[in-house]
């Protein structure tokens, strides 16, 4: 268990204000948690301090080599104020598999829940409750050597920061356009597509771009070798529902293992959903859409949590799913995830943890 050693601000800045819009990314509370790594003398200090400028070496090795991982979670206030975290464990997993595979030392996954909870208890009153909003929280971790060579840090920072949020797409709820990105790739399996890391996604800042361009929300991304199966949406896990099925890609390496995905699958199979996990074709979608047998499309991840998508492009055709709106499932699936993280609804898989 970590001894976690807390200096609260002098000079806490203002609360937002109802009527903000808690624009995503834009806000940071009062506080945050940091804990060093060294080579030989493993994870130490761990600390909650005032949200300040991290002071970095100009030859530290995360600025020239990208090592470094990051995590998105979020805490919410249940109606009797007590706040909350959804699955944080399956964060702490996650992490650690990033760690893994970008040669980053492991944390111990409770010491990592532990930390995001000592700084959630700190500025929990930052969490905001009206409808749709939560606070966001964001672990990562940077390689702090000030070397120039090629190699795994000897040194690294754990940091956590947390941020009021509301909707992360501007649509909210309504149905987003997804842009299949047919030109650019962003990973291939063996590659680092499984980790949460900065560089998955400067690789698919330039697609972005051009789909917003075209009007498109999120860039629908296809494997790396035959430019042919659905892999995931740059922020999110992707779901189609097909002739009744659930159907959503298999991870095998170059897909994130989405906390949200895992939920939803759990759920769907409760509901008595058959749920696959397969490879799935932009071109078996255009063929189902045809047909209309393609009957939902949503995404999921912890930012949007379910984000129904109503039109796709692939191509030169612009496919409509159904009516454009939101489908039945995708609607019960928000419903049922939002109120489990604020709840509303009963959490009978034992996944929320009470932050104390």
């Amino acid at each position: 268990m970590l001894d976690i050693k807390i200096t609260k601000t002098t000079n806490p800045k203002p609360l937002p204000t109802a009527d903000n819009p808690l624009k995503f990314g834009t806000i940071f509370t009062d506080h945050m948690f940091l804990m060093n790594y060294e080579t030989g003398k493993g994870w130490f200090n761990p600390r909650v301090v005032p949200y300040a400028n991290l002071e970095l070496d100009p030859a530290s090795m995360v600025l020239h080599y990208g090592q470094e991982m990051f995590e998105g979670m979020k805490a919410y206030r249940h109606p009797d104020g007590t706040p909350v975290l959804f699955r944080p464990d399956m964060n702490a997993k996650r992490a650690n598999n990033s760690n893994k595979r970008l040669c980053i030392p492991m944390i111990p996954e409770e010491d990592f829940v532990q930390a995001v909870k000592a700084v959630v208890k700190v500025d929990e009153k930052w969490i905001p409750t009206k409808p749709g909003t939560s606070l966001y929280i964001r672990p990562f971790i940077i390689a702090t050597d000030p070397f120039l060579g090629v190699r795994p840090s000897d040194t690294y920072l754990f940091v956590v920061i947390l941020c009021p949020v509301g909707a992360y797409y501007p649509e909210g709820l309504n149905p987003v356009k997804i842009w299949i990105e047919d030109e650019y790739v962003r990973a291939v399996k063996g590659g680092i597509g499984e980790a949460k890391t900065g560089g998955n996604y400067v690789a698919s800042m330039a697609a972005q771009m051009k789909a917003h361009e075209e009007g498109y929300s999120q860039v629908l991304w296809l494997d790396g070798v035959e430019r042919k199966y659905i892999e995931e949406v740059g922020a999110m896990n992707i779901f189609f529902k097909i002739d009744g099925k659930v159907v959503t890609p298999m991870l095998n390496g170059s897909i994130l293992p989405g906390i949200t995905r895992n939920s939803c699958i759990a759920l769907c199979k409760d509901w008595g959903y058959t749920v696959e996990e397969r490879k799935v074709s932009a071109e078996e979608l255009y063929e189902a859409a045809k047909n209309g047998k393609l009957e939902e499309v949503w995404g999921t991840g912890t930012a949007a949590v379910i984000s129904p998508v109503g039109h796709l492009r692939f191509n030169d055709h612009v496919i409509q799913i159904k009516d454009g709106g939101i489908g039945e499932l995708s609607q019960k699936l928000y419903d049922t995830v939002t109120g489990i993280q604020l709840g509303t609804v009963k959490d009978t898989k034992g996944w929320i943890q009470v932050v104390e």
